[in-house]
């Protein structure tokens, strides 16, 4: 049970305590929440996406999809998803698809979707494809402080 180096010295600089999940190895968020036993509305889900400036995280609960569209009303800029080495480049320590949501810790911005602002607790990928950061809502949203609130996913 380890998360990515970047992200667990973030995290323990913040202050903000988190305990970690063990589960299989698992090749979607979906599938992570379903390994783990916890509620997929729970789990932060990252898509990270590009545009003509730079990168943009956008955090939603594993059980929705982004809405492309709205989200490029919100940031007011054409998006396109970022391509494996892009992604590589960014989370230099963490597998592709287990990109955790806590953009700060990789000078990513993060666009969180409303629908997870609320939670009590929220879970995320660590970094690996087997393992889960678990944070209760306000830690979580304490994480979040430099993220952008928006509505811009729908129940998939």
């Amino acid at each position: 049970m380890t998360i990515a180096r970047k992200l667990q010295d973030y995290i323990d600089a913040q202050g903000i305590a988190y305990d970690t999940l063990a589960h299989h190895r698992t090749a979607t968020t979906s599938q992570s929440a379903h390994a783990a036993r916890v509620p997929g509305s729970k789990l932060a889900k990252s898509v990270v996406v590009h545009h003509e400036m730079g990168y943009v995280l956008a955090v939603v609960p594993s059980t929705h999809r982004i809405e492309l569209s709205t989200l490029q009303e919100v940031v007011d800029r054409r998006l396109g998803l970022a391509s494996e080495e892009e992604v590589s480049a960014l989370f230099a320590d963490c597998d592709i698809g287990a990109v955790p949501p806590i953009g700060s810790a990789y000078d990513v911005p993060v666009i969180l979707d409303e629908s997870l602002g609320e939670a009590s607790d929220v879970y995320f990928e660590g970094g690996d494809h087997k393992t889960l950061v678990h944070v209760s809502g306000p830690n979580f949203r304490s994480l979040m402080k430099d993220a952008r609130l928006a509505r811009f996913s729908h129940v998939s």
